[in-house]
């Protein structure tokens, strides 16, 4: 049976999602043109019509599963009105135990060594592919212009450690780090929270984490 011919976008499409799957799958250093090829099941030549280079391919990658994965995590926290809550919504997806999630982290990971040794590619691509931290960064502001959060913190700095912290975590989780898991993941980012902010989290790390202001031993909700 002969397979129906796709439009170029819809085949363009398929090509970047085969090659997600294969990266995820594989690891980026040992994908190939042939083997995007395959998993989108189309010839060689269609994908280097549509692609000059793997390292195209792999800023749509990129590109597309920035918003996959973070546009929802993105959009409940700005819909969330307590600050610290927002930050839990956007902290805790990262880390939540899924195969889905884990596959996420060994193409972010893949892709920013990739970026490393290609500055020119990282140079293009790392405004669009920072909304997460620009959205942690405006909450932190928001919180700061609420009351929540010390006026000593730097919203911007705060976004940023917590963008290394969690890169960092999500590495050493990929070398199967001893006695690390989403569950301590979660933690240590509370942590780092409360220091930075001198907003207190508590260690439920399953979501829905109950926040006390420092200074103060009730829960936020009792205190209003």
């Amino acid at each position: 049976m002969t397979r129906q011919r796709q439009p170029p976008l819809v085949r363009r499409g398929l090509i970047v999602e085969a090659a997600r799957q294969v990266i995820i799958r594989d690891g980026l250093h040992r994908t190939k043109l042939r083997d995007i090829a395959a998993q989108a099941e189309v010839s060689v030549g269609t994908v280097t019509y549509h692609f000059k280079s793997v390292d195209e391919i792999l800023s749509e990658v990129a590109e597309r599963e920035t918003e996959r994965f973070y546009t929802p995590l993105l959009e409940k926290a700005r819909n969330e009105p307590d600050p610290v809550r927002a930050l839990t919504l956007l902290i805790d997806p990262l880390f939540d135990g899924s195969e889905s999630t884990a596959g996420h982290w060994r193409l972010w990971t893949d892709y920013w060594t990739a970026s490393a040794r290609r500055p020119g590619m990282a140079e293009n691509d790392y405004g669009r592919l920072r909304v997460w931290q620009a959205c942690f960064q405006e909450t932190v502001e928001r919180g700061i212009r609420e009351g929540v959060f010390s006026s000593l913190a730097s919203p911007s700095a705060v976004a940023l450690k917590v963008a290394a912290y969690s890169d960092g975590i999500a590495t050493q989780m990929g070398m199967n780090a001893d006695g690390l898991d989403h569950l301590v993941a979660r933690q240590w980012l509370r942590q780092l929270l409360t220091a930075e902010l001198d907003a207190v989290f508590d260690d439920a790390p399953s979501g829905g984490a109950q926040v006390m202001a420092s200074g103060g031993g009730l829960p936020r909700a009792a205190k209003e």
